[in-house]
Parts: structure tokens; C-alpha cells; sequence
């Protein structure tokens, strides 16, 4: 059989699988969400799992990760958070309002969303989708299925996630930590939708945390809408830190209204499959958007981080900093895309993708983009692809400072430029101990525990 043919044979599978659950995905879901269940189906069906011939997955081959033979999570499980194992683990435990999801479904029965203040909504995707349609109706725009096929296919398959909904001038004086948690007996495949909605004024720090308690293969597809309203304050942070059994795709949409303000922050520390998206428009005047990024790779993992900012209105602001380390025959990628339109005069971008080679056999590919139809603006990128500078090297010998220590003292300073942007001070302190770890060649959550190298 071609290797073509066993692509289209790929796609096929996935299709049937639809077909074979199709009523068992409507029954019990909500009239909302089915109702874009068989148009993202076909819309799956046209642009099947992506290929390199794909240009927004050019340098990821996601076949591999969809070969297994995975079983689907399409009804609710009683779980029950296991504290204990998952916070002695690299989960970091700060002073936040927890919340878990297992397998894609939101578990309310673990979750403290008694804590939140009056108004704001933290519940399961289901409930709200059947109980509250309206609000996803106002907000629930922003991911096009006809644009990615990752998309179209969590549309189609998911039905559950999280709803966060912030209303107006609240402000919460204690961030939401989120923890993804995939467990089970098998090879799980899990689709994964959440909603989060920060109206006019208000202010959200959000946290989440893709955590696996065991070595089975997982792959999780998951897809996020953010809307942040008039004079918002978002800061989103993710931290992925599974075992290399683990294949993550991670959509993140944002829209932002006049004078917002939103920061993501998404530190990648280990999986073996990781791919994120993140799609910003700037859809009124006086918006800010940063995008941070740090990612450390080693054996033969794979990460591929691509980004699309679309600044629609005028006098806006966009800053993304993406820093990657490669060790051994790990891979990388970064795809940034600015597009300022016509009319969004006076609009600063900037863009910066650096990354640190530490090994011959490690590879990096990385493809900045500026597309500006507007003549008043400034836009900046740029990429660097480098190993370890031996002139800076050889100073810090030259002081005493033996090898190991002295290459892990520049490694750290070239990952600090993205940590301390971290306003969330445990979690930043919290990471920098990971990222340390990390550097030191100290494997992570599972790697303490019984799984062994091969994780």
C-alpha cells in the first residue's frame, strides 16, 4: 500500500468512527451544539487529518499520533481528583481556585467553584450549553472549522469542556488553576471544548495544566474560544508538561474588544507530540496582545507552535517571544503570522522567535510573516536558530566555572527573557524550578515516579 493511500485510509478510519458513534455524540447533547456537529463533519471529511502538503502543518506530520487505535470518551465518568499523586508531581500547587477536567469532560463534583465570587461562571460545556444557550450563542464564534481540520474535528466530536464567564467590573483577586488530567485504562483520543468570556472592565488570571497519570498513548484535541470584552484584563497561562506517550493539539482563539488587554503565556516542558495554535484578532482600537512562548524538547520530541495575529482596528499593539531549546534528535517549529489589515493605522507588531541548538542532530524550523495592507504601522520580526555562543562559553570557564555549570547558567539566562514575563508570582517561581530541572536533564512528573526512561 502507498504511503498516500495509507493517509487517505487514515483520514477514512476517523470518518467511519463518526458515522458508527454519530447517535451516540447527539443523544444527550445540547441543540446548540449539534447543530454544528454534521456541518464540521463534512468540513473534516473535505480537509481529512493534515499532511506536510497542509502549509499550516508543514513541518508536523500528525499521522503517527492519530495511528493508534484510540478509544473515545463520550460519556461523563465519576472521577474524583487525587490530590495527593497529582501535587507531589511537577502540577504546580498554588493559591488558586481549582478546577479538573478528566478525559474532556468538566468535573464539577472536584471542582471549588463554590470560592468564585457572585456572577461568575465556572461549569461543564454540557450544562451550559443546555441550560444557558444564549452565552454561547453571543460568544461562541471565533473557531472556523472550514479553516483547520483539528478544528473541524473537535467540533464535531466534542461534547464537553469548561464554560468560564466573567462578568462585568469583577475582578478576581485569586487566579483559576484548571487541570487537564487524562487518565484511563487504554489509549484515550479526547476532544476537548472550553469557552471563556471576560466582559467589559473585568479581570481574569487563568491557569492550565495538561497532566497524565499514567503511560498509556493520549491524544488530545482541544480547542478554546477567549472573548475579552471593553477594557478587559486576561492573563492566560499553560503549562504542558506530559510524557512522550502524549500528543497534544491545542487551538486557542481570542477576540478583544477596545482597550483590552491580554497575555498568554504557554510553557511547553515536555510531550512528545505537541502542537499549539493560537489565533488572536484585534478587533478594536487600543487593544494589547502578548504572546509568550518556551519550549524545551530532547529525545525525539516534536513541537511546533504556530501563531496568527490579525490586527483589524487601529492603534493596537501586538508583541509575541517564542524561545525554544532543543536537545538530542528533538524537532521544533515555529510559524508566526501578522496580518494587519487596511484601515488599522498606527498598529505596532513585533515578533521574535529565538532558539537554542544543543546538539548537531537537533532541527529547527521557523517562518516569520508580515502581511500589512495599512501604510502607517511598525512591524518587526525576526528568527535566530544557534547553538551555545563558545566565546561566552570560554569567559565563564575562564572564571572557574566548570562546563556543566556554566552551559546550564547561559541556558537558564536565555530562557529568563520569557519566564519573568510570567506575572503570576508562584506559578513564575514555580516554572523556573521546572525549567531548571528540565535544563539539569531531570525528566519530569513521570519520570520521578515508576515509569522509567522510556517516558
Amino acid at each position: 500500500m502507498s504511503v498516500t493511500l495509507e493517509k487517505v485510509d487514515l483520514s477514512l478510519k476517523y470518518t467511519a468512527y463518526y458515522k458508527q458513534v454519530k447517535e451516540e455524540l447527539f443523544e444527550g447533547s445540547s441543540d446548540i451544539l449539534n447543530a454544528q456537529r454534521s456541518k464540521a463533519f463534512q468540513s473534516f471529511v473535505m480537509q481529512g487529518i493534515p499532511t506536510r502538503k497542509n502549509e499550516d502543518y508543514k513541518y508536523t506530520n500528525l499521522h503517527p499520533s492519530f495511528a493508534p487505535e484510540f478509544a473515545f470518551v463520550h460519556s461523563r465518568t465519576d472521577e474524583e481528583a487525587n490530590l495527593q499523586e497529582i501535587f507531589r508531581c511537577d502540577v504546580p500547587q498554588l493559591n488558586t481556585t481549582l478546577a479538573f477536567v478528566y478525559n474532556g469532560w468538566f468535573s464539577k463534583k472536584s471542582s471549588a467553584i463554590d470560592q468564585l465570587p457572585e456572577g461568575v461562571i465556572l461549569d461543564s460545556l454540557e450544562n451550559i450549553s443546555k441550560e444557558r444557550p444564549e452565552l454561547l450563542s453571543k460568544y461562541a464564534s471565533l473557531a472556523n472549522p472550514d479553516e483547520d481540520p483539528m478544528v473541524a474535528m473537535n467540533t464535531a466530536f466534542a461534547k464537553d469542556g469548561f464554560f468560564l464567564f466573567v462578568p462585568k467590573g469583577v475582578v478576581l483577586d485569586k487566579a483559576i488553576q484548571i487541570i487537564n488530567l487524562m487518565k484511563g485504562s487504554s489509549d484515550l483520543l479526547v476532544t476537548q471544548r472550553n469557552y471563556i468570556c471576560v466582559e467589559e472592565g473585568a479581570k481574569l488570571q487563568l491557569l492550565l495544566c495538561d497532566h497524565s497519570e499514567n503511560l498509556n498513548n493520549y491524544l488530545s484535541n482541544s480547542v478554546t474560544e477567549v472573548f475579552a470584552g471593553s477594557n478587559a484584563e486576561v492573563e492566560f497561562y499553560a503549562l504542558q508538561n506530559q510524557h512522550n506517550k502524549a500528543t497534544s493539539i491545542h487551538s486557542v482563539f481570542v477576540e478583544q474588544q477596545r482597550d483590552s488587554r491580554v497575555t498568554t503565556h504557554t510553557a511547553s516542558l515536555h510531550g512528545g507530540l505537541i502542537r499549539n495554535n493560537l489565533k488572536f484578532i484585534l478587533n478594536g482600537e487600543n487593544c494589547e496582545a502578548n504572546m509568550y512562548g518556551i519550549t524545551f524538547l530532547d529525545k525525539k520530541q516534536h513541537a511546533d507552535n504556530f501563531t496568527q495575529v490579525i490586527h483589524a482596528k487601529p492603534h493596537c499593539v501586538s508583541n509575541q517571544v517564542y524561545k525554544n531549546v532543543l536537545d538530542e534528535q528533538s524537532t521544533g517549529a515555529f510559524s508566526g503570522r501578522i496580518h494587519v489589515v487596511r484601515d488599522a493605522q498606527k498598529t505596532n507588531a513585533f515578533q521574535r522567535n529565538n532558539n537554542l541548538l544543543l546538539t548537531d542532530q537537533a532541527t529547527m524550523q521557523t517562518k516569520p510573516q508580515l502581511i500589512i495592507d495599512a501604510d502607517d504601522v511598525k512591524c518587526s520580526h525576526g528568527a535566530t536558530v544557534g547553538q551555545i555562543d563558545e566565546e561566552a562559553l570560554f569567559y565563564l570557564r575562564a572564571r572557574g566555572i566548570d562546563e556543566d555549570k556554566a552551559r546550564l547558567m547561559m541556558m537558564n539566562a536565555f530562557a529568563h527573557e520569557v519566564i519573568q514575563e510570567i506575572k503570576l508570582e508562584p506559578l513564575r517561581e514555580r516554572i523556573d524550578e521546572l525549567v531548571d530541572k528540565r535544563l539539569r536533564g531531570e525528566l519530569a512528573r513521570c519520570h520521578e515516579c515508576s515509569y522509567g526512561k522510556d517516558c
